[in-house]
């Protein structure tokens, strides 16, 4: 039997998160949003929360750190890859890439888990989430860097692939408001254009280790298509930002106040052709459809010029 607190070795899925941070030798460092997850019932748990028919084959994590989630992510998917594949395919194992921009600990998670990534089961990219190329992952599973967790979770939402990410819990509140909640913005309509989002655990200061400064939440995004048709979704998703840098306007100001971002001609063709209750509205009590269904609108009658 393998020590499970031991390293190399070791089952994964069992690592004690304090462990991993000792051998790593360097604390997390706040200043660089580093946080590290080191309630050991939360992480059990994180892999869980994937829907239940995810591919788990191919993982991605981003912000591995000293890889508490790591080992239980390697574990998910070589069960995975285990249960779920024919017989001819039993050897053939499930993989999981992980994106780490802090040199230090991309070589720690190389040597701690030197057999998998020897196994081909465990890929480390050193480098930013955001620059880097992202590998045709099946699903992500990330506590993010909450500096840079929009720009993350905007670059993986249109991959179309599950996705379980913790943040800050005011930034997942508002990633799952509904239309006419105080919460309810920009950050929701464009989330939940991709997704049925959805918060499955809070988890408080203490989970973490330097402790933030806030509370977090675990999101999962579960793809899906809208119920909607966008012509062009990056004038859609440039028209909800317009209109909610306005949201306690009517929707009618808002239109004619922003062209300069929408990037619309004529907003006062669009005013003009769309309903009076509709202009009279704000922006915070649309639903996505709504906005779905104007954006086209704008699109027809406003002439947009090229972004």
């Amino acid at each position: 039997m393998t020590d499970s607190s031991t390293g190399e070795g070791a089952a994964y899925g069992s690592r004690d998160p304090d462990a991993l941070a000792r051998r790593a030798g360097s604390r997390a460092d706040p200043d660089r949003d580093q946080h590290f997850l080191v309630d050991d019932r939360v992480l059990d748990r994180i892999p869980g929360y994937l829907p239940e028919d995810a591919d788990a084959s191919h993982l991605l994590e981003i912000g591995g750190g000293a890889g508490a989630l790591t080992d239980r992510l390697l574990a998910t998917a070589t069960a995975d890859a285990t249960a779920d594949r024919g017989a001819a395919d039993r050897d053939a194992p499930g993989r999981l890439t992980v994106i780490e921009r802090d040199g230090a600990f991309a070589e720690f998670l190389r040597e701690e888990f030197a057999a998998a990534v020897a196994d081909g089961l465990l890929d480390v990219v050193e480098g930013d989430a955001l620059d880097v190329e992202l590998p045709p992952f099946t699903a992500c599973v990330a506590n993010l860097p909450y500096g840079v967790s929009s720009e993350i979770a905007f670059r993986l939402l249109p991959e179309k692939q599950p996705l379980v990410l913790m943040f800050q819990a005011e930034f997942a509140d508002r990633m799952v408001a509904s239309a006419g909640e105080s919460e309810y913005g920009r950050l929701s309509v464009s989330a939940q254009h991709y997704a049925d989002v959805e918060i499955v655990e809070r988890v408080p200061k203490e989970a973490f280790d330097p402790q933030p400064a806030v509370e977090s939440a675990v999101v999962r995004c579960t793809p899906r298509d809208p119920d909607y048709a966008v012509g062009d979704e990056a004038f859609f998703l440039r028209f909800v930002k317009a209109l909610f840098t306005q949201r306690r306007k009517t929707v009618r100001n808002a239109v004619r106040n922003t062209a300069h971002i929408s990037g619309l001609d004529d907003p006062d063709a669009v005013v003009d052709a769309a309903d009076e209750e509709l202009m009279s509205s704000r922006p915070g009590t649309l639903e996505p459809a709504a906005f779905a269904a104007l954006a086209e609108l704008a699109r027809e009658r406003g002439a947009p010029t090229e972004a």
